[in-house]
């Protein structure tokens, strides 16, 4: 399933959208694999990792699709 451009949103913006796909699921991987491994912890993954991953992976997501607006808006 792919996302298509609309006039209401435009091909650029659909192209954004499917780029924070990668670093939402990073970001998500890298909490869950934080919440298995590091010592410590309960090896356990619970409803809270679950959704503090979940989290980590959207804030990711957002810094990347922000990032990228920036350089793309500088004209220099």
């Amino acid at each position: 399933m792919t996302t298509q451009p609309t006039p209401e949103r435009p091909a650029g913006e659909a192209k954004r959208g499917r780029a924070g796909v990668g670093p939402f699921l990073i970001g998500t991987a890298a909490s869950f694999a934080f919440f298995a491994f590091f010592p410590g912890l309960p090896h356990v993954i619970d409803w809270g990792a679950i959704l503090i991953s979940l989290a980590i992976g959207g804030l990711a997501r957002w810094i990347w699709l922000a990032r990228a607006a920036r350089k793309h808006a500088d004209p220099g």
